[in-house]
């Protein structure tokens, strides 16, 4: 066994609620950002932390597969900064847009839905007061600019308190932007009935397991529970109407979203995130299976990152290594 697969082992599980409580940490989000180092070991994840860093990354990846583009932050506390980042996705959307275009000059017609971002209702003010207003507004405004560029938008889930309300605007959002689509997480006890509510014909919806520190009484807690889930979601995704869109890296639910499929692959895609299985993405691709890749930017990296860490033990020794590689 190689050291990496040992401390991946020793890794596993014990430090994976430690990981989700730094995510919420401020003071160490303040410490982390003031070392180099640690943003060179980040770009792994996030494709850069501005605009123009990220547009090359994500014309790479339209050659082979499908982006969703996500701009990064969450939990913002004043109104200025929501409207901020309302700004950062429309001038994100026209650099899609642009780009777009640029590679259909090239030659390079991209299929209908390749490009989408991805937004967070609370980066768009949701927990301010009035905030469930101020997100549902901001989100129209990215959902009118996509719907002009030839773009998609998905909302994203974060954790349990906002469901309801992330659910809500979704549904508020699909009266004019039908093709909204949104994240529902297999760990969350709630979620095969939110599967049944939303596989209607036209949906879109990316099922995920979960990323966020959840209690016992809406989520399951053992991996096993969590993915016995996972497979009954998306065999209630695939029965339905809709465009199933299967997050995942394990190797598991890749097959069985495959045999849900059952070779309709223009009916669903795979979505996995930037700098992680790479190689399975590009296997996927080849194929001809639809791929998307979850590309985040931005200098709000953080909370995104030690979730990332959390998620896999290979990513928390891949960083470990560098760490003490330096």
């Amino acid at each position: 066994m190689s050291g990496s697969s040992a401390l991946a082992r020793t890794l596993k599980n014990p430090m994976r609620p430690a990981l989700l409580a730094a995510s919420k940490s401020q003071g160490l989000e303040a410490f982390s950002q003031r070392f180099a180092f640690t943003r060179a070991v980040v770009s792994r994840f996030v494709a850069g932390y501005a605009l123009e860093d990220v547009l090359p990354a994500v014309a790479e990846l339209l050659a082979s597969r499908f982006v969703s583009v996500d701009y990064l932050g969450e939990n913002v506390r004043e109104l200025e900064q929501a409207k901020a980042t309302v700004q950062a996705y429309l001038a994100l959307l026209d650099g899609l847009g642009a780009l777009r275009d640029e590679l259909a000059g090239r030659g390079l017609v991209l299929a209908d839905g390749a490009v989408e971002a991805s937004i967070k209702l609370s980066a768009f003010g949701q927990s301010l007061p009035d905030g469930q207003e101020i997100a549902l507004a901001g989100a129209r405004e990215v959902c009118a600019k996509a719907a002009e560029v030839g773009a998609l938008v998905t909302v994203d889930m974060e954790d349990h308190t906002t469901t309801e309300a992330t659910l809500s605007a979704v549904r508020a959002l699909r009266r004019d932007f039908p093709w909204t689509g949104t994240v529902l997480q297999s760990y969350l006890r709630r979620t095969e009935a939110d599967c049944r509510e939303f596989a209607a014909p036209g949906s879109r919806i990316r099922l995920c397991k979960g990323a966020y520190q959840e209690p016992g009484s809406v989520a399951y807690q053992e991996k096993d529970e969590v993915d016995a889930s996972y497979k009954r979601c998306l065999a209630i995704l695939f029965g339905g109407g809709g465009y199933p869109m299967a997050a995942t890296h394990d190797p598991a639910m890749i097959v069985e979203a495959g045999r849900l499929a059952n070779g309709r692959a223009d009916s669903f895609e795979y979505q996995m995130l930037y700098g992680i299985r790479a190689d399975e993405q590009a296997r996927l691709a080849a194929e001809r299976a639809r791929v998307r890749t979850y590309v985040p930017y931005g200098e709000q990296w953080y909370g995104y990152f030690v979730r990332r860490l959390a998620e896999r033990p290979a990513n928390l020794v891949f960083f470990l290594r560098a760490l003490f590689g330096r």
